[in-house]
């Protein structure tokens, strides 16, 4: 192939590979313009190398995608060290039409904010090696090249990566017909200000998280257990007649603001018919790219 051929088939390889890379990316960092800097820096890479070199172009970047998320995820811890509240991923929301194929890509396989949220948690390896393995079926010796440690030492990372997450219980139980009749009922009886029927669809031990972004000053710790959740819930009453049915990260949620103007995006986890999490992004930057 001339030097021009070579170069129209790394971009066709690339392309080709983008949505999954995105997925993965996606998965380790939670915000869509770290995750387009993430991808847009393997294509740099791939770019200036020799394609004659690459015996398998996947997983070549998908192992350099992987090592600039894991820096990315360190540059970015020591940046929070004063951050006041919950760091929430940046939501991919639908109200009306349904999401397009690259937001699809994004958020297949049910990764809702409370599941992010909860990787945001981990460290960076272990992260790495759970989004590898558990979600996309990387193998321990492959993933083991990238984080620097053995394949033994690097299955260690997923399994504790692991058990953190299934504590945590960050996915709902049922389908979205049923999350969406939950969400409902929360959103009436915050709109009746009815701390009975708040009550009745919260977990006794919910978990209220609010990123209001750097330096808000509506920016707070978690609120845990139903009597404290619905006490904020009353709070926000005057709020509930702007909140809207939304689809959050594939999940029954809400969006919450004037038409076009959203003041804050819900995340809701339902687990046994009630809500276990409750994920407010109120970071304008995080809501900027939303036309609601």
């Amino acid at each position: 192939m001339g030097e021009m051929n070579d170069s129209d088939w790394l971009a066709e390889r690339f392309e080709a590979e983008r949505p999954h890379l995105r997925r993965i990316a996606y998965r380790m960092l939670g915000t869509v313009d770290e995750t387009d800097d993430a991808v847009q820096e393997a294509w740099l890479r791939l770019s200036r190398t020799d394609a004659t070199a690459l015996e398998n172009v996947a997983a070549w970047l998908t192992t350099v995608v992987s090592r600039v998320c894991l820096d990315m995820l360190r540059a970015r811890r020591a940046r929070r060290e004063d951050f006041v509240g919950s760091w929430l991923p940046e939501p991919i929301v639908t109200v009306d039409a349904g999401p397009t194929p690259e937001e699809e890509a994004l958020i297949a396989d049910g990764v809702g904010l409370a599941l992010l949220a909860v990787l945001e948690t981990l460290s960076p390896p272990e992260r790495l090696a759970f989004v590898l393995h558990d979600m996309f079926a990387v193998p321990f010796d492959e993933i083991a090249t990238i984080v620097g440690r053995s394949p033994a030492a690097t299955r260690q990372l997923a399994s504790r990566a692991r058990r953190h997450v299934h504590a945590a219980k960050p996915t709902s139980d049922v389908g979205v017909d049923e999350q969406r009749r939950v969400v409902d009922a929360f959103i009436a009886a915050a709109r009746e200000g009815d701390f009975d029927a708040l009550l009745a669809v919260l977990d006794p031990d919910v978990v209220l998280r609010v990123d209001a972004g750097p330096g808000s000053p509506l920016a707070q710790e978690p609120v845990v257990g139903a009597a404290a959740v619905a006490q904020e819930a009353e709070r926000w009453s005057r709020m509930a007649p702007l909140a809207r049915p939304a689809i959050v990260n594939g999940l029954a949620g809400a969006v919450v603001g004037q038409p076009g103007r959203p003041f804050a995006v819900v995340g809701v986890t339902v687990v046994r018919g009630r809500i276990t999490k409750l994920d407010f992004v109120l970071d304008r930057v995080k809501l900027a790219r939303l036309m609601l």
